[in-house]
């Protein structure tokens, strides 16, 4: 892969944005020898880079490392040569970690032996974003580099994104638009909060029905659509982290409904991902298909709420 710089900058920075993944991700890229500056190998990632410098990526062959056996099966709700969308079901985690022992969405795919981008590493193998452990929904999975990279760019620009759904503890009266940054707790490293210092975020709210709710975010911060609820007096029912505790409600009733991107070949897609049964129960009575199948049509007319 060859990228023609447009700015001066830091290389480790400079390929961080571009190609939306972390900076340890670079860093180990180029200590290990895989980028090149105008033909010269990088020695650091603090190194200067100019516009029009080009800078050549050769990435790594994916490493055979132990993979967990996944004993849960996950719909595809899309799939063609470059992608792959599915319907993650709540309680499966995206991507290993330290810290976490059972098998994982990455183990699924290799279990199915789908051939991935490496582009974000073996750990994310193929993951162009994420999705709490708990929520459900749509989650789009890059197939080769090329897509990643496409898909990617995508998702900085924000021409790629999400609707969500939501079961809220109380209904909202009226559409509203939450715009405040988030950042650490200071209070609880655990948690996210509003604070002053923090990275800009807005979030689009709309009611759908009593108290399902749907969220278009502008920004994509960790755990955005919970915190800017709490500035409305509001929570998701299962979410004991930012809501009432001890709810005798089985997880977080969030589910990201739709998906929506431009496909590389240059197609709009939209792709909408089923609500799961455990989602259902807490849904509003007589809830019709068309009020949850059109959210575009909620968020577009409301869009200006926050100045987009």
């Amino acid at each position: 892969m060859e990228i023609t710089a447009t700015e001066e900058n830091r290389l480790d920075k400079f390929l961080t944005q571009k190609l939306n993944v972390s900076r340890n991700q670079i860093e180990n890229l180029i200590k290990k020898g895989y980028v090149k500056v105008n033909e010269k190998q990088a020695s650091k990632g603090g190194i200067k880079i100019k516009p029009n410098d080009k800078i050549k990526i050769l990435l790594p062959p994916k490493e055979e490392k132990e993979t967990k056996k996944a004993d849960f099966d996950i719909p595809i709700i899309y799939e063609d040569d470059d992608l792959l969308v599915i319907n993650k079901p709540p309680g499966i985690v995206v991507h290993p970690a330290p810290s976490y022992k059972e098998a994982t969405l990455v183990d699924w795919l290799k279990q199915k032996g789908y051939s991935l981008s490496t582009l974000a590493g073996e750990e994310r193998f193929g993951i162009v974003h994420r999705i709490d452990k708990e929520t459900s929904g749509a989650l789009v999975i890059a197939k080769n580099n090329k897509t990643h990279e496409f898909l990617s760019n995508q998702l900085k620009d924000k021409t790629m994104g999400r609707h969500y759904l939501m079961i809220l503890n109380e209904p909202l009266k009226e559409t509203k638009c939450v715009n405040a940054p988030i950042g650490r707790n200071p209070k609880n490293r655990l948690k996210m909060g509003i604070v002053p210092n923090g990275k800009e975020a807005t979030t689009l709210f709309v009611p759908i029905k009593e108290n399902l709710t749907a969220a278009k975010l502008f920004t994509g911060r960790t755990h955005q659509i919970r915190v800017h609820l709490t500035k409305l007096g509001r929570y998701i029912i299962g979410d004991t982290t930012y809501g009432k505790k001890n709810q005798n409600i089985p997880r977080v009733m969030l589910h990201a409904r739709e998906i929506y991107l431009t496909h590389p070949n240059g197609k709009k897609l939209s792709i909408i991902a089923p609500i799961f049964e455990d989602f259902k129960k807490y849904m509003p009575k007589g809830i019709k298909d068309e009020k949850i199948d059109n959210l575009s049509d909620y968020f577009n007319a409301n869009n200006g709420l926050c100045g987009k």
